[in-house]
């Protein structure tokens, strides 16, 4: 075992999250495995090296790609020099599936295995990769319940191994706690922006919720708002942001689920982070725009109902998803305001979101993607030893 060599790669900041997670427990099973590849800080800190940074690569919408394609491609060569030149004995993909599906192929043609890690939505858009999946993936490990019949019905080898957010729920701290630590004592109520992980998406998301906390605060001077900013992005773009809106607002870094858990109400882009608030039992407020071409398409190609992965894990409109046109400052507030002002509402809301973390699965989802992977190493590994001997 001591000769083993991954190559992994996650694209994106929940990706390398997740991933950082897995890796730890690669590690603690075989200390001395190479693993090397594409993440960010949190698998650059689990021992992952790192041959291109997930922050250069992490971008949503056709239009918005289009300013990263050079990176994104020297990044694809480097990881195709990778698989011809050091011949890794396992390949572990994390989400970022258009990247990610073509390194697949490459992989399967040079004889090596591919596990898929946090498998693409193909249930909710581009259903044709559904091919790509069942040619060049060895095994697929999903994380969500209903994905392991989809894809199964597909003739397609899928292992359900539950949420990896539910690891961190017995960490997530409680409601004073978080506020204590981010000096936020008193009983006025709280208010939580949550722009997103990307730079993009802090340009078209931030100015909106300011702008709607803004009016909330002149309705209720005592209302403190705090934004969380994700590990990597620029400080100094979102404090321009909040001087330009003028708003008197804390800004923390890398402490999502201190200021989710902090905070009475949730203005947050659609993404990982409206699980992290179901979780930990947060009532939110969706909101998610794209640029106008991207939004155009993607309409043609989205064929489930909702985008938020709560809406979407509990098959209703468990919160509100302002979209697009429809995330104005004047709406995301009109959302807010009537949450704010509802304690019976917020209940409400903190219950359907119990019943989403339910749906979820139970923690240890880290501990069994890993034992899948070492699973697929030991077979390679076995298949290789016949092959020579034949």
């Amino acid at each position: 075992m001591r000769d083993w060599r991954i190559l992994i790669v996650a694209g994106e900041t929940s990706g390398d999250l997740h991933a950082a997670g897995v890796v730890a427990e690669l590690r603690r099973r075989v200390p001395d495995l190479t693993i090397e590849g594409i993440g960010g800080e949190r698998m650059r800190r689990a021992g992952v090296r790192l041959h291109a940074h997930a922050s250069d690569l992490a971008v949503v919408g056709l239009i918005e790609v289009a300013a990263r394609l050079p990176a994104i491609w020297r990044a694809y060569r480097t990881m195709i020099r990778c698989l011809r030149d050091q011949r890794p004995d396992l390949v572990v993909l994390v989400d970022f599936p258009d990247f990610n599906l073509r390194l697949a192929r490459r992989a399967f043609r040079l004889g090596i295995p591919v596990v898929y890690f946090i498998s693409p939505q193909v249930w909710a858009w581009r259903a044709g990769r559904i091919r790509a999946i069942g040619r060049y993936v060895r095994r697929l490990l999903v994380i969500f319940p209903f994905e392991e019949g989809f894809y199964r019905d597909r003739g397609i080898e899928a292992l359900y191994v539950g949420h990896p957010l539910m690891d961190r729920s017995a960490c997530a701290p409680s409601t004073d706690e978080a506020r204590h630590r981010l000096r936020l004592d008193g009983t006025a109520p709280v208010l939580g922006l949550l722009p997103g992980s990307r730079t993009g998406e802090i340009t078209r998301h931030l100015p909106v919720l300011l702008r709607s906390a803004k009016q909330l605060l002149e309705e209720r001077s005592d209302l403190r708002v705090i934004i969380a900013a994700a590990e990597g992005l620029p400080l100094d773009l979102i404090g321009s942001y909040v001087n330009q809106e003028a708003v008197a607002a804390t800004v923390v870094q890398g402490r999502t689920d201190e200021v989710v858990a902090a905070s009475d109400l949730i203005l947050v882009a659609s993404g990982t982070a409206t699980l992290e608030a179901a979780i930990i039992g947060t009532p939110m407020v969706i909101v998610y725009r794209l640029a106008l071409l991207s939004w155009l398409f993607g309409r043609l190609l989205i064929k489930v109902p909702y985008i938020g992965m709560v809406n979407l894990v509990a098959g209703r409109r468990v919160v509100p998803e302002l979209i697009q046109f429809q995330a104005t400052p004047e709406r995301v507030a009109e959302e807010a305001r009537r949450l704010l002002l509802s304690a019976e509402q917020r209940c409400r809301m903190r219950q359907e979101l119990q019943q989403v973390r339910d749906q979820l699965g139970p923690p240890g989802a880290l501990s069994r993607a890993a034992d899948a992977i070492l699973e697929c190493l030991q077979s390679g590994r076995s298949e290789e030893m016949v092959a020579q001997s034949g």
